[in-house]
């Protein structure tokens, strides 16, 4: 149980890097937002590659994120029953959600966008709009950010599997962080 613990940890800081190093693609995408709408409202000009920008940087945020999310206890649930539920409770729900619903849809969807990200890869796909951006970038991001949430969910997997054998204890404040 200590070596699947020890990945979890592994699975946790590379979780944390990826969500620290996404908050700055909300500054950018705000400062391209801001210099796109002054551009096209005070100079008149306008590019679709700086809206299509815009567009790949709200995808990565929340494709990059989710992960992140999911170890902060973010995602949505139905609170109303878990929060009545004690820790093994709790951890038991985690556990079969995330064996039978996070996990095989997470692995699912990186999976099944793999061959879209290869296929906009080796044609070299363009945005058909004028001054377009290529499109495997945004691609790639669908099957990393599934890859990445799957990684996660299988470090939560983990934990609540420590939970439950007692080789674990998960805060239970909110303000002492989830995992």
């Amino acid at each position: 149980m200590n070596g699947l613990l020890a990945l979890a940890r592994l699975i946790d800081r590379l979780t944390e890097t990826v969500g620290r190093a996404a908050i700055w693609i909300v500054l950018i995408a705000t400062l391209i937002s801001a210099g796109n709408a002054l551009a096209r409202y005070v100079l008149g000009e306008s590019s679709n590659a700086w809206l299509e920008i815009q567009w790949y940087l709200f995808g990565a945020i929340f494709l990059l994120t989710a992960g992140y999310t999911l170890k902060h206890n973010g995602h949505v649930r139905i609170d109303i029953f878990y929060n009545r539920l004690g820790p093994r409770g709790q951890a038991w729900t985690d556990l079969l959600g995330g064996l039978f619903f996070l996990l095989p849809m997470a692995v699912l969807l990186a999976w099944l966008a793999w061959p879209m990200f290869h296929e906009a890869w080796v044609t070299q796909e363009i945005s058909p709009d004028a001054g377009g951006l290529a499109r495997w970038p945004v691609k790639l991001l669908l099957p990393a950010g599934f890859a990445l949430l799957a990684l996660q969910g299988l470090a939560e997997v983990i934990k609540r599997i420590g939970v439950l054998t007692g080789h674990l204890v998960l805060p239970t404040s909110p303000a002492e962080g989830h995992n």
